[in-house]
């Protein structure tokens, strides 16, 4: 159901085939939390093409059972990925996804290709706009939706047909208003008939006696008496068919096209009230998953659509909901409680555990028309009801499988029970934000005869200049995801966030799911305005787990800004970043601008400063000889800058963004991983403190990479470090063919740079503990979870969570 981390989606699933509706961000990750294997996956079908509906892909094929599940979640690349395994190397199978969609489909299809090998394994099938438009005398088109198109793929729908009417407002068909948005999907899915139950009375008053004619009866051949003269058809023993279920799955973006569905002619058969309907030929509509928006379904035209429906099941997945407490994905808020518990300086309460929502099972949901209540009934959707449709016995609900109410009260009470002595670790860390400071000059004075030793290793144990009397309102950095490859339970793929505060923020990569994270973390108005305040967001590689939720995230700033005098977003990233944004804005606007990383390493940033030199140059030539023995001229050659003048306008513009988040150095660097993938130096302008000039703190991430000198170099007197250790020591091969680090790398690297605090981060899914580091080590290092909340003025702290985490997780597998 839609919880404002996700939007809706809907499995329909048999014993041999599967079907999703709708995959937004986070699909993965529910899935996995309450395995459902999405494995078996046939057919993905959207009902509209956005990065709401389709911002994570699924994956095929087979379970047991004849029922719909209300997933009701987000999630369409990233799985895509995990259905073939093709993020390090070739699928085995042949096999491919059906995915089926109005006709901008192709355009999310080619925009995916950027990024996602072997796109054979996705076959897309565009349900076309055309059938469902008619040209009137004067030559407007107007939507006629006079029939629905059937789905059809070689070998496939043994159980179901499935039908599509597609709704497009029709003051939007002549083109002068249409984006590739405007067209919403209707899905009928209607089971095959069940042959009638064979009456052994009626066989026995026919003369039939017992053996292999009931057969052939059965399967439809008619068969002579056995004791009379006559021939006995199927009709004569066996029952009329049973009707197979009717689904609706129904997506009205907007009033205008509850207007249109109102009007579909496709859709009278299905009518109770329809005059032209006899009993015999009206089709039963069994349920109806609204996934339209609740000021939409609460609207007078679709709520006289609704009335047609006498005996349908209503269900609503995107009603309002209030006092909401049970979490969508129960694994991670359950760790996300725990480490707030422990330390609520670096881990604050998630913010969306204390959404106020109703928390009544399954509350009947009525529309309301001009203060009337109508009797049109329904029910808000919670995740993983369940409406079976065979066998008929037990057609209808099924609330099994819903979650039962947890909440941050009954996840402490776990804790407390199975780790007693957390409470007194708890009340020990909080003593190391209360004791008085270490006086400051000795502190930075022990610095400085660190360093004067030459061994930059040193340094790292005092605390650098730049934190002398810092605020909290300076830095802080946010972990949003910190697991490698895939989403899993515990952690999400690759996300950080730097808060800036007053101004504003970055993001350095954005995998699939970075704006629920956001909302987890800030709740659903902090979440708003942390993306609307964004400066720019930086992407290290192509890799979908550190860029498919760049859609989401960008689309909902054009929302938030629409009609706000703004300029568009600048998106740092490699090459293919940018050939994948571009064929992406052909299927919806995201009001944003494209920067190579390669434009903003130390040498383009030279180029750029160079050209403005030149400016300066050209303008003071005009006053000078233009002689070739010109010192001046000479001078302007040997400035002459490489990089492209598109991107030096760029350069120049983002310089004064970077000053205006106090920000002086942006600085992206190769590392060794896959072809065109960056860490990044991040540097602060310097401040005055009680008259004295203090150094700018500087953070550098070392993206995707094997330990190499480009991260050490970039990382010498960093304040922080956040590098990837994506395995544990004993894997330093799979390491080394993956062009990944291990942990005892990861800190090295560190070291060598004297980094002051090294992070670790974007670890493989498989641990299931925290890592064992050795002394040395956990002077300077820290583990990220995910939400983790560094503060710049908390890092002198930061190496003592250490023996507190593996305390916490000493007794379950929760990495």
């Amino acid at each position: 159901m839609d919880t404002q981390e996700t939007s809706p989606s809907v499995l329909l699933f048999f014993n041999n085939e599967r079907f999703i509706f709708n995959a937004g961000e986070g699909l993965q990750r529910f899935c996995a939390e309450h395995k459902i294997k999405l494995s078996q996956v046939d057919h993905i079908c959207l009902t509209r093409v956005c990065s709401e509906t389709a911002g994570g892909l699924p994956v095929p094929k087979n379970q047991i059972s004849q029922e719909i599940i209300l997933l009701m979640i987000q999630g369409v690349s990233g799985l895509l990925l995990t259905l073939a395994g093709i993020k390090n190397g070739s699928p085995e199978s042949t096999e491919h996804v059906d995915i089926w969609g109005p006709p901008n489909l192709d355009l999310l299809v080619n925009a995916m290709k950027n990024f996602v090998p072997h796109a054979t394994m996705v076959k897309a099938h565009i349900i076309p706009r055309s059938d469902n438009v008619m040209v009137h005398g004067n030559g407007a088109a107007l939507a006629s939706s006079l029939h629905a198109e059937e789905l059809q793929a070689e070998g496939k729908f043994k159980a179901v047909s499935i039908s599509a009417i597609l709704l497009t407002p029709t003051d939007l068909l002549d083109g002068s208003h249409f984006s590739s948005n405007d067209t919403s999907i209707v899905y009928i899915c209607n089971l095959h008939d069940i042959r009638g139950e064979f009456d052994p009375r009626k066989a026995k008053a026919c003369g039939l006696k017992k053996g292999r004619k009931l057969g052939q009866l059965q399967n439809g051949i008619s068969v002579k008496s056995d004791l009379l003269d006559i021939e006995v058809h199927p009709d004569d023993v066996i029952g009329p068919p049973i009707p197979g279920p009717i689904v609706l799955i129904v997506d009205c973006p907007t009033e205008p096209h509850a207007q249109e569905l109102l009007s579909a002619q496709a859709l009278n058969a299905y009518y109770s009230d329809s005059q032209s309907n006899s009993p015999e030929t009206t089709k039963v509509v069994n349920c109806i998953i609204h996934l339209s928006p609740a000021t939409v379904v609460s609207s007078p035209v679709y709520e006289r659509w609704m009335r047609k429906f006498d005996s349908a099941q209503h269900i609503m997945a995107r009603t309002t909901r209030e006092h909401e407490t049970t979490p969508i994905l129960e694994s991670s808020a359950r760790i996300a409680t725990r480490l707030h518990y422990l330390c609520p300086q670096l881990f604050p309460a998630p913010s969306l555990l204390s959404v106020q929502n109703d928390g009544v099972a399954a509350p009947n949901f009525k529309v309301q028309v001009e203060g009337s209540i109508s009797k049109v009934c329904g029910i808000s959707a919670e995740n993983l009801l369940k409406f079976t449709l065979r066998p008929p016995r037990r057609l209808g609900l099924d609330r099994s499988s819903v979650q039962n109410q947890m909440t941050s009260s009954v996840f402490i009470k776990e804790l407390l029970s199975e780790i007693p002595e957390i409470a007194d670790a708890a009340k020990n860390m909080s003593t190391f934000w209360h004791k008085p400071k270490e006086d400051e000059a000795e502190l930075f004075t022990r610095q400085d005869s660190e360093v004067m030793t030459g061994d930059p290793s040193l340094a790292g144990h005092a605390a650098p200049r730049c934190m002398k009397n810092v605020q909290r309102d300076d830095l802080e950095i946010v972990f949003l995801g910190t697991g490698s490859s895939i989403p899993s339970k515990y952690r999400n793929v690759s996300s950080i966030y730097f808060n800036l505060f007053s101004k504003g923020g970055l993001l350095l990569d954005c995998g699939e799911g970075t704006l629920a994270q956001l909302k987890r973390r800030y709740g659903i108005n902090g979440a708003d305005s942390a993306v609307r305040n964004l400066k720019c967001i930086w992407i290290s590689h192509i890799h979908a787990d550190h860029h498919a939720g760049l859609a989401r995230i960008l689309a909902l700033r054009r929302d938030l800004l629409k009609g706000v005098p703004h300029e568009p977003m600048l998106v740092i990233g490699p090459e293919q970043v940018g050939e994948f944004l571009k064929d992406y804005k052909k299927l919806e606007d995201l009001d944003m601008l494209f920067l190579d990383c390669r434009s903003t390493t130390v040498a383009k940033w030279d180029d750029m400063e160079a050209d403005s030199m030149n400016d300066e140059s050209r303008d003071h030539t005009v006053l000078t000889s233009l002689s070739e023995d010109s010192s001046l001229l000479r001078c302007s050659k040997r400035m002459k800058p490489s990089t492209p003048v598109d991107d030096i306008k760029l350069l120049k513009r983002f310089k004064k963004v970077l000053s205006e988040a106090g920000l002086v150095r942006f600085i992206s660097f190769p590392v060794v991983h896959c072809p065109e993938a960056f860490g990044i130096i991040l540097e602060s302008a310097e401040r005055m403190n009680c008259g004295t000039v203090v150094p700018g703190w500087k953070v550098v991430y070392s993206g995707d990479t094997r330990p190499c000198s480009e991260v050490i170099e970039a990382s010498l007197g960093a304040t922080i470090l956040i590098h990837e250790a994506t395995f544990e020591d004993g894997l330093l091969e799979e390491a080394i063919t993956r062009n990944h680090s291990t942990i005892k790398e990861a800190i090295e690297v560190g070291r060598s740079a004297g980094a002051y605090r090294i992070i670790l981060t974007h670890f493989s899914q498989r641990y299931p503990k925290v890592p064992a580091l050795d002394e040395v080590s956990i002077q300077r290092t820290c583990i990220a979870f995910d939400l983790m909340s560094v503060n710049l003025a908390d890092l002198p702290v930061l190496p003592k969570l250490l023996p507190y985490l593996k305390l916490l997780f000493r007794t379950r597998e929760l990495i």
